[in-house]
């Protein structure tokens, strides 16, 4: 008889706040993606804004619901960029733990990379070299590589909500500000290089798996999903070339055509464009002719490490 307890992680990110409970035999019960913008102005504020932790709160309620009628027995939940960057974080981590019945906790960029980084490569088999992960998110963008000297993460501040907010502020952005997000996204993959000598050189035999959002986004659009289907997403494969031609699409028109095109995840519409830079940045500066998208991520992570 298997007596493992149901297990249940929950993500409260930059852009949206997700939940996994995970049964007994280690299949997914559930998973649940819900769009909460919580880190809406904290670029320019320093503060998280009182209606965004409202929208955030009122979905871990939700979810505690949920958990409890799957009779989870453990879980994790986490916040990332947002809140670590935010001056009013505990007055969110207080609001957040009371109605998730759980302890929030704040994750460094570092865990955060790690975590993905073990969500992501656990259902598959190893490579020829060393793999990359590159977890775009709202505020940050988490690269991470297995070195020499294990698993090593850096933590940009990349992000398809800060970029948006910080420059691309036009609808649809302007080739300036295109330009201007270019040139910072170009500063921090310099910085990733110098602070993990394992990304300052594309690694031979090695594959790039692409976390999130954006990435999970690129593949329902190439693939025109009318809804949702994991099974599709899930291993699907971005070539540089499909990348490098919805950042040329998605930037030429505003929030409201992307929104109408199957595979858009609605409240996404708006942000996808800085989220599908950075892809494209890393996938050239690593020399990474595909992406493998993965939708095992940190929720996955967190799990796993809730287990003996």
């Amino acid at each position: 008889m298997n007596t493992a307890p149901v297990l249940a992680a929950l993500d409260c990110g930059t852009n949206s706040t997700r939940l996994l409970v995970v049964g007994a035999d280690g299949e997914p019960l559930v998973r649940q993606v819900r769009i909460t913008r919580l880190g809406q102005g904290v670029d320019r504020t320093g503060a998280l804004d009182p209606d965004a932790i409202g929208r955030t709160v009122s979905v871990l309620a939700e979810y505690r619901v949920t958990m409890e009628a799957l009779g989870a027995a453990g879980a994790r939940l986490v916040a990332t960029s947002a809140v670590r960057d935010a001056a009013n974080r505990d007055e969110f981590l207080t609001a957040a733990s009371a109605a998730a019945g759980v302890s929030a906790e704040v994750l460094s960029g570092g865990e955060e990379g790690r975590l993905a980084y073990a969500g992501a490569t656990a259902d598959l088999p190893p490579a020829a070299g060393a793999d990359v992960v590159v977890d775009i998110g709202g505020g940050s963008t988490e690269l991470v590589v297995r070195g020499s000297h294990g698993v090593e993460a850096v933590s940009l501040d990349l992000g398809c909500v800060r970029l948006t907010e910080r420059y691309l502020t036009s609808d649809p952005p302007t080739p300036a500000e295109v330009g201007a997000a270019l040139d910072r996204i170009e500063l921090e993959l310099s910085r990733a290089a110098a602070q993990v000598p394992a990304l300052a050189t594309p690694p031979e035999g090695g594959r790039l798996l692409g976390l999130a959002g954006t990435v999970s986004t690129l593949s329902a659009l190439e693939q025109r999903l009318a809804a949702y289907d994991r099974a599709r997403i899930h291993h699907s494969v971005l070539s540089r070339a499909t990348v490098d031609r919805w950042c040329e699409t998605l930037a030429a028109e505003p929030a409201a055509a992307r929104a109408g095109r199957p595979g858009m995840v609605e409240g996404r519409q708006d942000v996808i464009v800085g989220g599908a830079l950075v892809l494209r940045a890393v996938m050239a500066r690593l020399g990474f002719a595909e992406c493998l998208v993965s939708e095992s991520d940190i929720l996955d992570g967190l799990i796993a490490s809730q287990r003996p």
